[in-house]
């Protein structure tokens, strides 16, 4: 019997007090915090793991294994990578924070996440961005929205935007299908661009900016110009793992496929050449420090083994403790809001595979995964249309909703800007922005 299928939903306690431990910790106790979070992180762990070893033995240990191997280590290898290339580019010059110029910045940033991942396109512009506004009293907003627009709603376009794309161009969707993405994502982003417009104005103005910038004007320039070439390499490195079939190999009883394996020796390979063909004084000049990596890095590894019962008995879809959620998802805003609810809270790439699988079962049950989604495109997209956008734009709900919104924050902090709470984040500004701008999605796109 499937694991999922006999897991008890109190089994999802660990994961419940890893996200309360990020969300209360650095609130109540940040210095404590800042020197420990790897212990917590580490202790949550091992309250899972420990207890299920004892009593599940070998399958509990297989699923571990599983969720480090095929999920954990290629998602931190693509994070390392496009934050270490990213990180060795440096924009030089004169860049007042204006309104007017703090949007084009996002409106790029938005373009770019779509081809350079969410992750890449954070990593490159969020300094500048910071830079830019470094004589700005009121930064915080302006970070915020920036994690709504470069780190999250910009990759709805792509495979390489977002995981949960990635995932289901493995399974058959075609590269290009996400571009059925783009009214959503346009809607979304022009809202959230002229918003952003007059909150910054207003600030802005109450903070008498017009005189306080330079006028002498230094001339923007790019260094470290050749690391676009390892970013070809990560981009296309990524597309070949997705179109290659080289068979699988089985290591520690995981199976994983030769061309996943090769993706990841080339990304790691594109990381160590930038760090070596990139002068240090380029990297200090940017700022660039491992910390937020090595912040993501621990806190996720917690996050992806404390959640893998939660994964579980969602993957068990009917037979599992979840199957009054499950059975009650049937119409196309239904799997929106499911999707991304839980988008925002565990990891958005494996819901998605959740309810595509939810979908292709419901559907057309026997039939091949790409013969499947062929026909899920052909006769009922609009369900498929759902979920993608939901996994993507729902990941700027909560800090752990995706990766680079982590590291954007600790960018942000190391800089001087202060950054809401967890909560303070959801509370003061991703629930009232964003979720009446997906209601509007919903009414417009899915009833």
């Amino acid at each position: 019997m499937d694991l999922g299928e006999i897991l008890p939903l109190w089994s999802a306690t660990p994961f419940v007090g890893m996200l309360l431990s990020i969300a209360l910790f650095p609130l109540f106790a940040p210095r404590f915090w800042h020197h420990h979070f790897g212990k917590v992180s580490l202790f949550w762990s091992l309250v899972v793991l420990v207890p299920f070893l004892l009593i599940y033995k070998g399958e509990a240990l297989h699923e571990f294994l599983h969720i480090l191997l095929a999920d954990y280590l290629p998602f931190i290898i693509i994070l390392v990578a496009l934050y270490t290339v990213s990180g060795n580019i440096l924009l030089r010059g004169t860049l007042a924070g204006t309104p007017l110029v703090n949007t084009i910045i996002l409106l790029i940033g938005s373009v770019l996440a779509s081809w350079m991942g969410t992750t890449g396109a954070s990593m490159l512009l969020i300094r500048p961005f910071l830079r830019a506004n470094s004589q700005r009293k009121n930064r915080t907003f302006m970070v915020v929205f920036f994690i709504f627009l470069v780190a999250n709603v910009g990759g709805s376009l792509t495979p390489l935007g977002d995981p949960p794309l990635f995932l289901g161009f493995l399974r058959g969707v075609p590269f290009f299908w996400t571009f059925q993405l783009l009214p959503q994502m346009v809607l979304v982003v022009s809202v959230l661009l002229v918003m952003y417009f007059f909150i910054d104005r207003f600030f802005y103005n109450k903070e008498g900016m017009k005189s306080a910038y330079r006028k002498e004007k230094v001339p923007l320039r790019v260094d470290g110009l050749h690391n676009l070439l390892f970013l070809a390499g990560i981009i296309g490195a990524v597309l070949m793992s997705g179109v290659a079939q080289w068979g699988e190999m089985d290591i520690f009883g995981v199976h994983l496929p030769v061309q996943a394996l090769v993706r990841d020796g080339v990304l790691i390979g594109m990381a160590l050449l930038s760090m070596v063909t990139t002068k240090t004084e380029i990297r200090e000049d940017n700022e660039f420090t491992w910390f937020p990596m090595q912040e993501v890095a621990i806190l996720f590894v917690g996050i992806f083994m404390t959640m893998m019962p939660c994964l579980k008995i969602l993957q068990a879809g009917a037979k599992g403790e979840l199957s009054i959620l499950i059975d009650t998802v049937k119409e196309p805003y239904h799997y929106f809001w499911v999707t991304g609810t839980l988008s925002s809270f565990l990891d958005n790439a494996p819901t998605y595979l959740t309810f595509l699988s939810s979908l292709l079962g419901k559907f057309y049950a026997g039939t091949g995964d790409r013969e499947a989604v062929s026909l899920l495109i052909t006769n009922n997209e609009i369900f498929l249309k759902a979920i993608s956008a939901a996994a993507v734009f729902f990941g700027a709900i909560t800090y752990i909703g995706n990766a680079p919104n982590f590291m954007v924050r600790s960018i942000a902090e190391e800089t001087g800007t202060p950054m809401p709470s967890f909560f303070g984040y959801m509370i003061k500004y991703s629930i009232p922005v964003l979720v009446p701008i997906f209601i509007l999605i919903t009414f417009v796109f899915y009833l």
